[in-house]
C-alpha cells in the first residue's frame, strides 16, 4: 500500500473514532422539559451578546445543535463562526465536549449520572465592522436574532423543543418582538414559553429611540403594529398621511388574501445608517431597515419602498404556506430551493402591487420601478444564454449572497425579479382570457387565504399545487406556461405587452430611478456599466460596449475625454459621441496602473421607461388599482 493510501486510511479511522452519530429529528417532545435561555444584550461598546441556557437532561450522551440552515436565507448561513467561549457544566462541574468533525454545528457531550440540568454558556460576538458581516449592535439600537443565539437538543423537531426566553436590555431601551411578555424586572424581560420554531421566528428590535404605531384596520380584532427604532429621536417624526399609507398596506393585503395567518403582527423597522441593512420575513413579524430619513425625507411623488409590502406578503407566502422542499423539521436539515420563483418571485410581484394599491408608491413610481425590472430582462441578462431562471434558485446555496464580479452574466437569485415578470404575465393572461372577471388576485385568495386564523400549522406546497390552483382560477396549460419561462424557452417580458405597455428608452432616467440613484450613476443601457461613488466601476454588462473595449468590474473611472470624471462629464461625453465616429476616451485605474480605453459607442443616453400601447387595454392600471 502506498504512503498516500496509508495516510488516507489513518485519517478516515481517526475521523470515524471522533464522529458520533447526530440523532435524526423525530416528531416527539423533548421529554426532559423546558430549556431556559437568558441573553444579556447590554454590552453595546464591544457588541457581545452573552448567552446562558439551562437545559433539562437525562444522564448519557447528548448532542446539541447550533442552527445551520436559516429560513428566509434559504441556505446554510448559520453564524457558527461568531460563537466563542463555549462552556458546559453540570452541578458546578465542567463537562468535556467535542465538536462533530463532519457536522461542525453539532456538539457532543456526556451527561454524568445524577445530573438533571446542563448549563451552556457562550458569547455571540456580533460584527464590530461591516467587513465581518451585518452589524447587529449600535449605540442606539440592536437586533437580536434568537436563531443565532441558541443551542438545542438533536433528535427532535424544532416544534417539539420548548424554550423559556428572557433578555436583559440596555437601561431605558424599549423592545419589540412577536413574543408575548410574561414579566418584566428592571431591564430584563421574561417572555412566555414557546417552541423553538416560534422562538427562532421571533427576532427582536430594541432601541433608545422607539415608537410604536397601530396599523390595525378598523373593525379588525387582530393587532398589526409598526415598531420603529431610529438612530435619533428626530427620525421618528411622522405625518398622518404617511401613517395612513402604512395602514392602507395592511388593509389592501387583507383584501387580497382574505385571511390572516397570525394572532398579531409586528413590523420591526430600523431607521439607520449604522445597523446593518435587512429585509427578512417571519410568520408574525418582519425585520426591516431603511435610511434614517424614511419619514422625514419622504417625497410624495416617489413614495416609500416596497420592502414592508414584500416582507408582509411573506407571512402568507413563504411562512404559512411554504414550498415543500424548503420545509425542514429543524434548522440542521438541508433545505432545497426549487420553488423560490413562487416564494420570492410572486412575493416580489405582490410587493410592488400592494405598494401601488396602498399608495405607498404612487402609480407612476410603481410603473417606473417595473420599467427597471423589464429592462433588466430585456437587455441586461446575457447570463440567460447559459443559465435559466430555475437554476438561479440554487444561488443561495451556491453563493450565500456573496457579491459577483459580473452579476448580469453569472446571474444571482434572478428568481426574484424574473419571477415577478412571470407572475405579471400570468395575471395579464388570466384577465385577458376571462374578460377581466378573474385575475391573479383569485389565485392569491385561493392559495394563500385558506384556513383564516391558523398560523402555527404550515401548509407546504409543490409545483403541482401551484398549477392546480391556477387551473382552478382559469383552465389553461399552466405547466407548459411556467416551465417555458423558468427553463429559458420563452422570454420574460411578455407580460408588459399583455398589460398594454411596452419598454422604451429615453435620454433621461425615469423619476423613480432618479430618486433612488444615490451617489452612483447608471449607464447600463448605453456604455454598459454602472458607477458608484467617485467613479468606482460596478457591474459591467458582459457583452456591452465597455466590456468589448476591455473594461471590467472593480476599477475606477478617472477621466472622460481628458476631463476629470463626474456623472455630468460622462453624460456629456456620451451625448457628444451620439451619431458620430469618434470613440469616447476613458481613463481607467486598475490597482496602481492607469490605461486609456476607447469605447466605440454612438447610441446616446438610454434609460428605461414604460410607454402605453395604443388600442390595448391598460391592465397595469387595473392591477395597481386599490381594492
Amino acid at each position: 500500500m502506498s504512503r498516500r493510501l496509508i495516510l488516507a486510511a489513518l485519517s478516515l479511522a481517526v475521523a470515524g473514532s471522533l464522529h458520533a452519530e447526530v440523532p435524526v429529528p423525530r416528531d416527539v417532545p423533548y421529554a426532559p422539559g423546558t430549556i431556559k435561555i437568558e441573553v444579556d444584550a447590554t454590552n453595546l461598546s464591544q457588541r457581545i451578546f452573552k448567552v446562558k441556557q439551562t437545559i433539562p437532561v437525562v444522564p448519557g450522551e447528548l448532542t446539541l445543535l447550533y442552527p445551520e440552515w436559516i429560513p428566509g436565507g434559504h441556505s446554510p448561513r448559520g453564524a457558527i463562526d461568531k460563537v466563542a467561549g463555549i462552556r458546559f457544566t453540570a452541578d458546578g462541574q465542567r463537562l468535556d465536549w467535542r465538536r462533530d468533525p463532519l457536522d461542525v454545528h453539532a456538539f457532543h457531550l456526556t451527561v454524568p449520572e445524577g445530573a438533571s440540568n446542563v448549563t451552556a454558556e457562550f458569547d455571540f460576538l456580533s460584527p464590530t465592522d461591516r467587513s465581518q458581516g451585518r452589524v447587529l449592535m449600535t449605540p442606539s439600537m440592536l437586533n437580536l436574532q434568537w436563531i443565532s443565539t441558541v443551542l438545542y437538543p438533536a433528535g427532535h423537531y424544532a416544534s417539539q423543543v420548548t424554550f423559556d426566553p428572557r433578555v436583559t436590555y440596555p437601561a431605558g431601551w424599549r423592545a419589540a418582538t412577536a413574543l408575548e411578555v410574561e414579566a418584566t424586572s428592571g431591564n430584563t424581560v421574561d417572555y412566555r414559553d414557546v417552541p423553538l420554531d416560534i422562538l427562532a421566528d421571533s427576532p427582536v428590535f430594541a432601541g433608545a429611540h422607539f415608537k410604536q404605531i397601530d396599523l390595525t384596520p378598523k373593525g379588525n380584532t387582530v393587532a398589526v403594529r409598526l415598531n420603529v427604532v431610529a438612530d435619533a429621536a428626530k427620525y421618528l417624526e411622522t405625518k398622518p398621511a404617511q401613517v395612513q399609507v402604512h395602514r392602507n398596506l395592511v388593509d389592501q393585503a387583507l383584501k387580497l388574501y382574505g385571511a390572516q395567518h397570525y394572532d398579531h403582527y409586528d413590523f420591526l423597522l430600523a431607521l439607520t445608517d449604522q445597523l446593518g441593512g435587512i429585509g427578512l420575513e417571519h410568520q408574525r413579524s418582519s425585520e426591516n431597515s431603511q435610511d434614517p430619513d424614511y419619514f422625514t425625507g419622504w417625497k410624495d411623488k416617489v413614495g416609500f419602498s416596497d420592502l414592508l409590502a414584500h416582507e408582509y406578503t411573506h407571512s402568507w407566502n413563504g411562512k404559512y404556506r411554504r414550498p415543500a422542499d424548503l420545509w425542514t423539521p429543524n434548522y440542521n436539515v438541508p433545505m432545497q430551493d426549487s420553488l423560490l420563483w413562487v416564494y420570492e418571485g410572486q412575493t416580489q410581484y405582490w410587493g410592488n402591487v400592494l405598494a401601488a394599491r396602498s399608495g405607498m408608491r404612487p402609480l407612476e413610481a410603481s410603473r417606473d420601478a417595473l420599467a427597471l425590472v423589464a429592462a433588466t430582462y430585456a437587455d441586461n441578462r446575457p447570463g440567460l444564454s447559459w443559465r435559466n431562471v430555475q437554476d438561479t434558485t440554487n444561488d443561495p446555496i451556491i453563493a450565500s449572497r456573496a457579491p459577483r464580479a459580473y452579476r448580469n452574466y453569472q446571474l444571482s437569485e434572478d428568481y426574484y425579479r424574473a419571477g415577478q415578470l412571470i407572475w405579471l404575465e400570468a395575471d395579464a393572461l388570466i384577465r385577458e382570457r376571462t374578460g377581466n372577471r378573474k385575475s391573479l388576485d383569485d389565485f392569491a385568495r385561493a392559495f394563500f387565504g385558506i384556513r383564516d386564523g391558523e398560523w402555527k400549522v404550515q401548509a407546504p406546497y409543490t409545483f403541482a399545487d401551484v398549477v392546480a390552483t391556477l387551473d382552478g382560477v382559469m383552465p389553461y396549460d399552466w405547466t407548459t406556461f411556467l416551465r417555458e419561462r423558468l427553463d429559458g424557452k420563452v422570454g420574460l417580458t411578455g407580460g408588459l405587452e399583455a398589460a398594454g405597455w411596452k419598454l422604451v428608452y429615453r435620454d433621461e432616467p425615469n423619476a423613480y430611478a432618479k430618486a433612488n440613484a444615490g451617489s452612483g450613476a447608471d449607464f447600463t443601457y448605453s456604455l454598459g456599466l454602472s458607477l458608484g461613488k467617485d467613479g468606482a466601476i460596478g457591474d459591467v454588462r458582459w457583452d456591452g460596449p465597455a466590456f468589448q473595449a476591455g473594461i471590467g468590474t472593480g476599477g475606477t473611472l478617472v477621466a472622460v475625454n481628458g476631463q476629470a470624471y463626474s456623472k455630468e462629464v460622462l453624460e456629456d461625453g456620451i451625448k457628444a459621441a451620439k451619431g458620430g465616429g469618434a470613440p469616447i476616451e476613458l481613463l481607467v485605474r486598475d490597482f496602481d496602473r492607469y490605461r486609456t480605453v476607447r469605447v466605440d459607442y454612438h447610441g446616446g443616453l438610454r434609460h428605461p421607461h414604460l410607454q402605453r400601447i395604443e388600442g390595448k387595454p391598460d391592465r397595469l392600471a387595473a392591477i395597481f388599482k386599490a381594492r
